[in-house]
């Protein structure tokens, strides 16, 4: 009887990479709920036995998913705060990285923040939840951190409260409106509010 050949782990690895992919593709175009798995497997072109063999369940790979967007998200503001040349444009790197992120979604189709948009769909203690949240606190603590750079302590938490309550309004408006230049706008806003400073 011939040995089969060793799985040396990079066919298991494209597979992964093609179910995360079209899943939040798939997630972001029609909606989780909306999304089975048979839609998944047959855009990935792999069986439902591989997808359950890298991804516990579909609450798994939702929640892998969003872990991809939060990790999408952050190198884009990465990427932007290091090009940076002020205290400003580090805070303002917080609204060009989701509007980098908002040039690549589909269009089109632009249906706004994928996080905040699997957060209205999921169910109070789903863990994809907790990611969404988890973001949010993060971006919060990017902008509050930023902002001592320009003001004192109690100050910067006060306008890092209120540059991500325009921030989420924004992204909440921009889905709903299939409309990008919300979060342009919200750019506007947060540079006046900077300038004010």
């Amino acid at each position: 009887m011939a040995e089969r050949p060793r799985n040396t782990g990079a066919r298991t690895g494209a597979a992964r990479r093609r179910i995360l992919e079209s899943a939040t593709r798939r997630f972001y175009a029609d909606g989780i709920a909306a999304t089975g798995i048979g839609a998944i497997t047959a855009d990935a072109g792999v069986a439902k036995m591989s997808l359950y063999n890298n991804f516990a369940s579909k609450s798994a790979l939702v929640s892998a998913s969003l872990d991809a967007g939060h990790a999408e998200w952050l190198a884009l503001y990465v990427r932007r705060v290091r090009r940076a040349p002020d205290a400003v444009t580090r805070v303002l790197a917080v609204f060009d990285a989701y509007l980098d992120q908002a040039a690549v979604a589909p269009e089109p189709g632009y249906r706004g923040s994928a996080l905040l948009n699997a957060a209205a769909e999921l169910p109070l203690g789903d863990p994809g939840r907790e990611i969404v949240r988890r973001h949010s606190a993060e971006v919060d603590g990017i902008l509050a951190a930023g902002l001592r750079e320009l003001t004192d302590s109690v100050r910067a938490e006060r306008v890092a409260q209120h540059l991500s309550y325009v921030l989420h309004g924004a992204l909440v408006r921009s889905g709903l409106e299939a409309d990008r230049r919300r979060l342009r706008d919200a750019r506007i806003l947060a540079t006046d509010l900077l300038t004010a400073l």
